[in-house]
């Protein structure tokens, strides 16, 4: 059986100093686990940072976000080759991005494919919102988001990837 995974993503919080004392008090608190893996996703501002802190502790870092191009004219965003020796894992289809950026399945598979081709470990959000779950939509609307982010992913790609279900109406700020 796989080991549990606890992921905190920091969204917009933390300068690069708060960043590095929460990253340094969180090895000092469960550095030493083993029983799950510790992923902090900072701001992409303090991944070198919070990378550093952590070194030789069994914490793993990981990026909120990332672009499926290699490089380009795509102001504002981080390409997995930026991410090259930074961060073991990346966040993807975070109800956020969706929300606010517009991200869609589709977007989504994207940067899963280029992240698993660059050696990165994708994690992909999906939940639904109260209405949904209200509804009794909730397995059909999941379903959904993970078969469209998983879509032409062989099932070695798809045993290597972490799925985070995180219930939109559940989301702290």
């Amino acid at each position: 059986m796989r080991k549990p995974i606890m992921a905190g993503n920091w969204k917009m919080h933390k300068t690069i100093p708060e960043a590095v004392e929460l990253a340094t008090a969180l090895k000092n608190s469960v550095g030493d686990v083993t029983a799950a893996e510790v992923v902090l996703c900072p701001p992409f501002t303090a991944i070198a940072a919070v990378a550093d802190a952590v070194r030789g502790s069994n914490i793993s870092v990981g990026a909120q976000d990332m672009h499926w191009e290699e490089q380009g004219a795509f102001t504002g965003e981080v390409s997995p080759l930026m991410l090259d020796g930074l961060c073991r894992y990346v966040i993807f289809g975070h109800s956020e991005r969706r929300q606010y950026f517009g991200e869609t399945d589709e977007t989504v598979n994207k940067k899963v494919k280029s992240a698993l081709a660059h050696g990165l470990t994708p994690i992909i959000c999906c939940g639904e919102n109260l209405a949904q779950n209200e509804a009794g939509e909730t397995e059909a609307f999941v379903s959904g988001q993970i078969r469209g982010a998983l879509e032409g992913l062989s099932a070695a790609q798809v045993a290597g990837l972490v799925i985070a279900y995180e219930p939109i109406w559940a989301i702290g700020t």
